[in-house]
């Protein structure tokens, strides 16, 4: 796809978002992907070799190999919204097989879902394409739903699965979250230890994050601490949710901030909202990826473009989108996970 193409998805964003310059955190002091990432970001680090080979598995895969930047299909949604909700609309995918065909086909970097999809199908895949290992998930059959992120498997399975990196999810700011902090930094480190990838999904859960009709679960400064909580317990990758408002310390009376977060560092800009992500992930060292959200229909090609730029002139890693992809039939699934990798394929597309 060229930016014309790119430029007509766009449409009337297009100006907005391909032209936007950022005066908040300068450019020059993000450490933006690149095609020598593990040179420059990881070696320096305390990772050992083997990890480095797993981050480079998954950055030297699919269409975006050796870029710097990732496109990945998650698809853990069969326990974390139930099967129903998420493959119904496309029951192809209760396949698990169908699921790894659409990573491959799609051009992914890597694909991530449950040790139940990617243990039936690892001795005819696992060596096709790179495993991200879900190790924790939240499930709704509990009545009433509880939420809470309850571990799955062990680490030693994963990488007996022959996968090049685990993931996890932490629900920042709610009653549960010490504790799965505790967890998931312990597995993170056993991860690390036999040379495995983690990346962390970094979210927010707290009904006192809703206030006057507004919701601060994708607030960029409570998102942003949850990305520099991630990047603590080192993760090599986060996950996050696209910034839609900002001032969730101010709103909601808690924590400490500075005023500084709000007249200078972030504005009301999306490429500026998500710069703040990508700056409390050590300034890009720890890469961004946001995730594509929930499938809209006719709406999602656009939305996936204009996730896909807001990241990459940010200063993020790539993006992670599932629903947008698998509830629809997979030659569409694969030209919606391509028209997102052509964005990061842009050489014109900048950071801002």
């Amino acid at each position: 796809m060229n930016t014309n193409k790119i430029t007509e998805i766009l449409g009337d964003q297009s100006e907005f978002l391909l032209n936007h310059s950022c005066r908040t955190i300068d450019k020059s002091l993000i450490h933006a992907p690149s095609p020598t990432t593990i040179d420059d970001i990881w070696v320096p680090s305390d990772r050992n070799t083997r990890t480095l080979n797993s981050l480079q598995s998954i950055l030297g895969h699919g269409r975006l190999a050796n870029t710097g930047y990732v496109s990945i299909l998650p698809v853990d949604q069969g326990i974390e919204h139930s099967a129903g909700a998420s493959f119904a609309p496309n029951p192809l995918y209760f396949d698990p097989e169908n699921i790894i065909r659409l990573a491959i086909e799609g051009g992914c970097n890597a694909v991530a879902s449950t040790y139940g999809v990617l243990g039936s199908v690892a001795r005819k895949y696992a060596h096709k394409i790179p495993f991200i290992v879900k190790i924790n998930h939240n499930e709704l059959l509990t009545y009433p739903n509880q939420y809470d992120q309850t571990l799955y498997g062990t680490v030693e399975e994963a990488w007996n699965m022959g996968a090049a990196a685990v993931g996890a999810t932490i629900y920042f700011g709610s009653p549960e979250s010490r504790r799965q902090i505790l967890e998931i930094s312990e597995a993170f480190a056993h991860a690390h230890e036999l040379g495995m990838t983690t990346i962390l999904w970094c979210y927010l859960r707290n009904e006192h994050f809703k206030k006057d009709g507004t919701d601060y679960h994708s607030a960029a400064d409570l998102t942003g601490q949850a990305n520099h909580l991630g990047a603590t317990i080192q993760a090599d990758i986060v996950k996050q949710k696209l910034p839609t408002v900002n001032g969730g310390f101010t709103a909601l009376k808690f924590g400490k901030t500075d005023e500084c977060v709000y007249s200078r560092l972030t504005s009301s800009h999306p490429i500026d909202l998500c710069r703040y992500q990508v700056a409390n992930s050590y300034m890009g060292r720890v890469g961004l990826i946001n995730s594509g959200g929930e499938s809209k229909g006719a709406s999602d090609l656009k939305e996936a473009v204009i996730t896909a730029v807001i990241n990459k002139r940010a200063g993020g890693m790539g993006l992670i989108s599932g629903r947008k992809a698998f509830q629809k039939p997979m030659k569409e699934g694969v030209e919606l996970l391509n028209a997102i990798q052509d964005v990061y394929l842009d050489k014109t597309i900048t950071l801002a």
